[in-house]
């Protein structure tokens, strides 16, 4: 069992930056790719990026390629999503999840292929 908290979402201007960070607790940390999705309000649930428990390759959907980016720090079992240039259309509730694995550099873009999930972290994005 793995638990998940996402923190660090709020209010920021367009042009602004935030940085979501992803605790976990429980099983080995190092043995989960970590993702990032968003759910927009009235949209489903989108890919937006995540990271390979090699904690090397990443992949990001291409919206926020050059925006975003994902690190992860297995010590402190937390994974985080830098994300700058924010614009209004990255207003969301931001989720982490976690896909056990055996590969160090799989990288999972699906959401059914992952395990255990967050509970979500607002951010809005003012014009």
């Amino acid at each position: 069992q793995v638990q998940l908290v996402e923190s660090g979402g709020g209010v920021v201007q367009a042009g602004g930056s935030l940085r979501l960070s992803c605790a976990a607790s429980g099983r080995t940390f190092s043995s989960y790719a970590m993702g990032w999705f968003r759910q927009g309000p009235g949209q489903e649930r989108e890919f937006v990026g995540c990271i390979a428990r090699g904690h090397v390759e990443t992949s990001y959907t291409d919206s926020v390629k050059g925006r975003f980016t994902i690190s992860r720090d297995n010590a402190k079992m937390t994974v985080y999503l830098q994300m700058n240039s924010l614009k209004p259309e990255d207003t969301a509730v931001y989720y982490c999840a976690a896909a056990l694995t055996g590969s160090s550099n799989w990288l999972p873009e699906l959401s059914f292929q992952y395990d255990y999930w967050g509970q979500g972290t607002q951010v809005n994005v003012s014009s």
